[in-house]
């Protein structure tokens, strides 16, 4: 595959943005891909956030492994980062958001009420890296789709304040990529899911990788979904694209099967998957090596 960036100006008016509004919330809402857990989480985040409070969403989780969405909770857990995994399309652990905003923002709010300040709504930031489910999490939250959405990455082009009940006032906030994946293995990743554009991609290179990590991390799921025998699962992956694009009755139409392969593993029909392993270090040091 090859190099993948892709960094849209309205991206980098984002980053000049959330830099301004911090200021104004009490509490950052990080979503991530919880098939990748680390590799949709933007490095420069941690450089703009700070020290403000934040809560890492671990949205999707129903399409991955759910072992390892309980471990990468775990793991963020012992970084000192609370973790909530969700489901935004289905409103699936929203409650849990709150409770955690709540627990992490009581000794602030405790201070305001003892100054006799009025009780307020929680001012939240939505960030996160494109397509990964910010606007549905705001439109799960309020009840109605106030906020566009779209399976497609970049549908989110400027920052929206939005009040979404008593308790929450959130600032959605387009997608941002970063200007260079440091290392190519999380670009594909991000390509695999759905986080880049398609039409910047050549969809050939998409599912040749995808057959390739799923050969690697999931082989039971890949070789029932497309029936698939020992022999045939030793096969590089140029010639099992090949292979089921044969089985699949689209004769010489390699694109074509390309196209259903990408979908099926975005989709779940291929199995529940996540694609990073969990490091040994922190986050941070994880970014540095």
């Amino acid at each position: 595959m090859t190099t993948i960036q892709w960094f849209p100006g309205h991206m980098a008016k984002a980053r000049r943005q959330v830099t301004e509004k911090l200021t104004l919330v009490d509490v950052v809402f990080e979503l991530v891909d919880a098939r990748i857990p680390l590799s949709s989480r933007n490095p420069i985040l941690d450089e703009l956030i700070g020290e403000k409070p934040r809560i890492v969403i671990l949205n999707k989780s129903d399409l991955a492994d759910s072992v390892l969405v309980q471990k990468w909770v775990a793991y963020f857990n012992n970084q000192g980062i609370s973790a909530v995994p969700i489901v935004a399309q289905e409103g699936m652990g929203m409650k849990k958001v709150m409770s955690e905003a709540k627990r992490l923002l009581k000794p602030k709010f405790d201070r305001m009420a003892a100054q006799g300040r009025k009780p307020r709504p929680i001012r939240a930031m939505s960030i996160g890296i494109p397509n990964v489910g910010k606007s549905t999490l705001i439109n799960r939250f309020i009840k109605k789709n106030v906020a566009q959405t779209g399976n497609k990455p970049g549908v989110t082009k400027a920052q929206q304040w939005l009040k979404l009940n008593k308790e929450l006032d959130l600032l959605d906030t387009p997608g941002i990529l970063w200007p260079k994946f440091e290392d190519p293995e999380v670009g594909k990743k991000l390509a695999l899911t759905g986080a880049i554009k398609d039409t910047i991609l050549q969809l050939d290179d998409i599912a040749l990788y995808g057959l390739e990590i799923m050969k690697e991390k999931y082989p039971a799921n890949l070789a029932a979904r497309y029936q698939l025998s020992e022999t045939e699962m030793a096969l590089e992956s140029p010639e099992l694209l090949m292979l089921i694009t044969e089985k699949r009755g689209f004769i010489d139409d390699y694109s074509r099967a390309a196209e259903m392969i990408v979908y099926e593993i975005r989709s779940g029909k291929v199995g529940r998957y996540t694609l990073d392993d969990i490091p040994e270090k922190s986050p941070n040091e994880t970014r540095k090596n």
